[in-house]
């Protein structure tokens, strides 16, 4: 790791909250907002995203709703097209679906499979790895919608919870690990 990674993940590691029992008894939220206000950290983030991308991406795909947050910059610094996959019910058209298991329930993804195009480099942004069941949810609709998943990248993993095991074989870029 860089000078300039090191000092990255120190900013960025300090400014995530950890809010125990949210939103479940038990489970430890991580909160990045007050990393998403300041400014230049939140520039930097979506620029080492962004930079550690796996070669030329199409389209950046984040998912409901902290994924959006990140990966739509992310999209915008690499000149790609950004896919919302979103929670079950919030899109109008025709629409793939996933369901998948998070470390405190149970959710289905959705999205239009007309938004991706056959063979496009598909780079995956979301806020956590957790247990990787929305991770593994989204790489499915992306295959099945004829997207090729080049990588993941996440602003923090949480190892302890094995997201990495759902994804075996896969490009999978973290910032923060806990």
């Amino acid at each position: 790791m860089t000078a300039q990674a090191g000092d990255l993940v120190a900013r960025a590691a300090a400014l995530v909250k950890d809010v125990p029992d949210y939103p479940t008894p038990g489970v430890v939220f991580k909160d990045i907002t007050p990393l998403l206000a300041d400014g230049p950290t939140l520039a930097e983030v979506v620029e080492h995203l962004a930079e550690r991308a796996p070669g030329p991406i199409d389209l950046v795909v984040g998912m409901e709703a902290r994924g959006f947050i990140l990966g739509a910059p992310v999209a915008v610094a690499l000149g790609a097209g950004f896919i919302p996959v979103r929670k079950a019910g919030k899109l109008p058209r025709e629409v793939l679906a996933g369901a998948y298991e998070l470390e405190y329930g149970s959710a289905v993804l959705e999205v239009h499979p007309d938004t991706i195009r056959e063979g496009a480099r598909v780079l995956i942004v979301d806020d956590v790895l957790a247990t990787g069941g929305t991770a593994a949810a989204t790489v499915g609709l992306m295959e099945q919608a004829g997207g090729v998943v080049v990588g993941l990248s996440f602003l923090m993993e949480l190892t302890f919870l094995g997201g990495r095991d759902r994804l075996p074989d896969r490009n999978v870029d973290v910032l923060l690990t806990y």
